[in-house]
């Protein structure tokens, strides 16, 4: 199977390579974040948006699926769901998520997930890289040198906090927050912790603040003490060493890499940082073969993660202010193929989570026998998705970022997110 990571479309992109670098990307740590909450912290009531990118090319109509449909079963033999197999999305029109996504069905039967239904664009293309590069840059028939969460960040005033409102949870900064003027920055996952036993407690009195400190030493003490508040704050959610991630849906979300991108997210979130975008990601979407029992794990680790991650926001004061988004780069096709997998196609569902959501359906189910040589037709443009995350939770102009009006989609209820 050619399991298409985040690194290997970063290398292939364009964007990555230069408008990335130009615009000076940068690496934070921990304290720089802890230390910015407590001086700058994020105000109450500002909209916070996290992005998942599922990287692969998600099976749509396996994710959100059409059991009822004749068609459906006769174009998969072998890889469709039953009716019976399916978690009933109500309705009366016969979809149900795959049999892994529990816990999204559970936030779902909460009304707390909307999901758009045939999300594409025009002239969609069936190329990893090229489709991917489409959906960062909101750009499907110019090419640009600038993702769109880039350019809403060059919008965003111009000091030393601009680079802290977009964050990247991993090592490396994916083109989507590589604006022309300015860069969002990367958070590296890795083992964070401090010494235990008698170590431990001799740093900890180091921490220790006496009236006779001059202010170099004072200094010095703060930032000993501080190395344990931030340590308190995310070393549980960052992984330990020799973790690995779950063997399956079973295995418990808090082991699975998304659930622990998606724990620092929340960590920083209840500490007030002012970042209002983040970016997570999981690979392993690319099912040309073998893929009913691969997409369900992955599909039940995002379900999981989301509906971990959705628990402990929901605890927070800024519950109705995060909204997840979850999208992937191009469905695929209606037919399965001779290796009980399915190949490139195009328009596929788009999740967005939260407590300010309309939970629903929005936009037409795809039809499965008015296609276009085999693939589904596309019915909502993605970057009404775009604008209305842009305008509902960012607060932003979507045209001024997209370049464009597009119509804004029934994501959000009166109450801001």
């Amino acid at each position: 199977m050619d399991t298409v990571t985040r690194r290997k479309f970063l290398f292939a992109s364009g964007v990555a390579g230069a408008g990335v670098l130009a615009a000076g990307g940068t690496a934070v740590t921990w304290d720089l974040l802890h230390r910015t909450a407590a001086h700058d912290p994020l105000p109450p009531g500002q909209g916070i948006l996290v992005l998942l990118t599922m990287y692969g090319g998600n099976d749509g109509l396996n994710t959100v699926v059409p059991a009822a449909d004749p068609v459906y079963q006769g174009s998969r033999p072998g890889l469709a769901y039953a009716e019976s197999e399916v978690l009933d999305l109500g309705h009366g029109q016969g979809l149900g998520l795959n049999p892994s996504m529990t816990g999204l069905h559970g936030l779902w039967n909460q009304g707390k997930v909307a999901i758009v239904r045939g999300v594409g664009y025009p002239q969609p293309q069936h190329s990893h890289f090229v489709s991917m590069d489409i959906w960062q840059t909101a750009s499907p028939t110019d090419p640009s040198t600038s993702g769109w969460l880039g350019r809403w960040l060059d919008q965003q005033p111009d000091d030393q906090l601009r680079a802290l409102r977009a964050v990247s949870v991993g090592g490396v900064l994916p083109p989507l927050l590589a604006g022309t003027a300015s860069a969002g920055s990367t958070l590296p996952l890795g083992q964070f912790g401090l010494p235990a036993g008698a170590a431990g407690t001799g740093l900890r009195a180091l921490g220790a603040t006496s009236g006779q400190d001059c202010p170099n030493a004072a200094y010095a003490a703060r930032d000993t003490a501080d190395l344990f508040t931030v340590a308190s704050a995310f070393g549980p959610s960052l992984p330990k060493a020799g973790q690995t991630a779950a063997a399956g849906t079973g295995a418990g979300a808090a082991a699975s890499p998304l659930a622990r991108q998606l724990d620092i997210v929340a960590a920083c979130i209840e500490s007030s940082v002012p970042t209002r975008v983040y970016a997570v990601s999981l690979g392993g979407f690319d099912t040309h073969s073998a893929e009913k029992g691969t997409q369900s794990q992955v599909l039940g680790e995002v379900s999981d993660a989301i509906a971990a991650f959705q628990a402990r926001i929901a605890a927070s004061p800024r519950a109705a202010d995060v909204a997840l988004v979850a999208y992937t780069e191009f469905g695929r096709r209606v037919a399965a193929n001779a290796n009980e997998g399915t190949d490139h196609g195009t328009a596929g569902p788009v999740f967005v989570v939260g407590e300010a959501v309309t939970g629903g359906f929005v936009g037409e189910q795809p039809s499965l026998t008015d296609l276009d040589a085999g693939d589904l037709k596309y019915g909502t443009d993605f970057r009404s998705v775009y604008a209305t995350v842009l305008g509902r939770v960012l607060g932003a102009d979507p045209a001024r970022v997209l370049g464009g009006s597009f119509p804004a989609l029934p994501l959000f209820g009166s109450a801001a997110a």
